[in-house]
């Protein structure tokens, strides 16, 4: 049985379900093989414009499998320190790889999402959770640094670093209702709804511009960590020419005048508003 199941659940959305509920999905190194797998491969299905991530059962992801001995697939051939920092870097480069693919990523939190978990949600680019879900970043309980797999870079930017200092440093549990409060999710749904909570954002991305929508997930995260203002806007700039020149800016323009839904299949690129030329 697949540790991880990916599946198409609308013609452009792709479900991505972590599958060992008999561990609450705990990470273990084939769980986080085949996830890196997973998100290759939507990676590469230019058909696909957002995926969602899930947990198989009663909960989102538990963190890493602590009772798993042995090291991850790339450390193979190592020992030591050696061996113990390519499996890290393996676990913790998910967090990049999320970031990394074309397409939205949603987390559907549909229960406990801790430590490596609670990582993951972080990671995606949008999150809801459930009435019953809850949050805690975990790792210092057990004995290690609490920053760990990003945490210390995305917990701060989501929520501010002082209250991000404060979740970190004492591993206490974020339950839904305060998730939503401080803003680590979107939105709160009844237990069981989690991937239809995220499905309706998935839907509202559908309905705009596939490039626009692949250049604001970039543009987002890397101007979260620009410099300064002024190169934070030099990259805005520089995408909005490119983005007019795909079609899509006129056909949304002749959409809002003729008062329907956009039809992004049909423009044509370098088509662009006069005011542009």
């Amino acid at each position: 049985m697949a540790l991880v199941e990916l599946e198409r659940i609308r013609p452009q959305v792709a479900l991505i379900t972590l599958n060992r509920p008999e561990r609450l999905n705990a990470l273990s190194f084939p769980l986080v093989d085949e996830l890196h797998a997973a998100l290759d491969d939507v990676a590469a299905d230019n058909s696909l414009r957002v995926a969602i991530v899930t947990g198989a059962g009663r909960a989102f992801c538990s963190g890493l499998d602590l009772k798993e001995t042995g090291g991850a697939s790339v450390s193979k051939g190592l020992s030591g320190p050696a061996a113990g920092m390519r499996s890290q870097e393996h676990i913790a480069g998910l967090i990049p790889h999320l970031r990394a693919i074309p397409q939205p990523v949603i987390a559907a939190v549909n229960g406990v999402a801790v430590g490596g978990g609670f990582a993951l949600a972080l990671g995606c680019d949008l999150r809801v959770c459930t009435q019953s879900a809850h949050f805690n970043v975990q790792f210092i309980r057990v004995g290690v640094s609490g920053c760990d797999i990003g945490i210390s870079y995305t917990l701060p930017r989501l929520i501010g670093a002082a209250r991000a200092f404060e979740l970190i440093l004492t591993a206490r549990d974020v339950d839904s209702a305060e998730a939503e409060r401080i803003g680590l999710v979107s939105r709160v749904a009844p237990d069981g709804e989690a991937v239809d909570a995220a499905l309706e954002y998935a839907e509202r991305i559908l309905d705009l511009a596939p490039f626009a929508v692949t250049m604001t997930k970039e543009v987002m995260w890397a101007n979260v960590a620009a410099p300064s203002l002024e190169a934070a806007i030099h990259l805005e700039n520089r995408t909005q020419i490119l983005a007019s020149h795909t079609g899509d800016i006129a056909e949304a323009v002749a959409a809002f005048a003729e008062k329907r839904k956009p039809d992004f299949t049909r423009t044509k690129p370098g088509e662009r508003l006069p005011s542009l030329d």
